[in-house]
């Protein structure tokens, strides 16, 4: 059996974290990326660190043990590399040197707090444009706990902006009007010239939201069938949404303001539809740790 290269990444994210075991296989057209296994907490620290700027050490305390559980993980796949980011809660909380050092203390992993700009292009770069795609104006959303990342491609050209509107904060009305607003003005000013642009999205909660389609196409989803599940969504409790539609706890709050987010996007950028791939920060980091590696190879 080919067992491929082997690589991993963490992402701490502001509702999750997660570890991504993935392999990378040669084939006629290029690499490509499989995924082992993934390993998702809910840790939270939005919650802490949108409200008082500080990760309490509960949560603390938890970020650190799922950071060792992580470490043993990555140490029995023996991967050729891997690599830790820390998104917006890590950003904004004041405490992050204290904890990145902690958990390098205790866990050996070093923590990389990445901006929202080095974020969006990580997720974009999960795109690998074709020769025929060039010609073709594309949208690339994501959307977290506690920003949204947009790039915008378009005749060889990108443009990335990084909004601290994320599910989390929408959740807790941390989101001023003055913020959407900015969103708003900024997406259509880069969209108005665009001919015909498409969207792809990623994010846990797009995917969530395919499903609940119930559509047999599970790569993409259009803006009239988002807000129908918003709907269906609105018509349940977060209770009902565990027990009736089948969410996870830490998804059945946040996916409603995840759908908003994305249905405001695209209504704004004159955007029917969204492709939905299987594609985020920690496959992102999985495709620069291979091209790292061929190219010092």
């Amino acid at each position: 059996m080919n067992p491929g290269l082997k690589f991993a990444a963490i992402d701490i994210g502001s509702n999750a974290v997660r570890l991504l075991l993935s392999g990378v296989f040669k084939t006629e057209q290029g690499p490509f990326f499989k995924k082992i296994s993934l390993i998702r907490m809910p840790v939270r620290l939005g919650e802490d660190a949108f409200t008082h700027q500080q990760i309490s050490e509960p949560k603390t305390d938890q970020l650190v043990e799922t950071m060792i559980g992580f470490k043993h993980l990555i140490a029995a796949y023996r991967p050729l590399d891997y690599r830790a980011c820390a998104t917006s809660a890590m950003r904004e909380a004041q405490n992050r040197t204290a904890i990145c050092d902690r958990i390098e203390k205790e866990s050996g992993i070093r923590i990389e707090v990445i901006d929202g700009r080095e974020e969006a292009d990580i997720i974009f770069s999960n795109w690998g444009l074709k020769t025929d795609d060039m010609g073709k104006a594309r949208v690339y959303l994501d959307v977290g706990g506690g920003s949204t990342e947009i790039t915008i491609f378009n005749n060889g050209r990108s443009i990335s902006q990084s909004f601290n509107i994320g599910t989390i904060r929408v959740m807790r009305d941390m989101v001023t009007s003055t913020d959407w607003t900015r969103m708003k003005k900024w997406v259509r000013k880069q969209t108005n010239l665009l001919d015909h642009p498409t969207a792809l999205g990623s994010g846990g909660n797009i995917h969530k939201i395919v499903r609940l389609t119930k559509s047999k196409d599970t790569t993409v989803i259009s803006l009239k069938q988002m807000q129908k599940v918003r709907k269906l969504l609105e018509s349940y409790t977060v209770a009902e949404r565990i027990t009736r539609l089948g969410l996870k706890p830490d998804r059945a709050d946040v996916i409603l303001p995840a759908d908003k987010i994305y249905s405001s996007v695209l209504k704004w950028g004159r955007i029917p539809a969204i492709q939905v791939p299987q594609m985020g920060l920690a496959e992102g980091v999985v495709r620069q740790l291979y091209f790292h590696y061929k190219a010092d190879s």
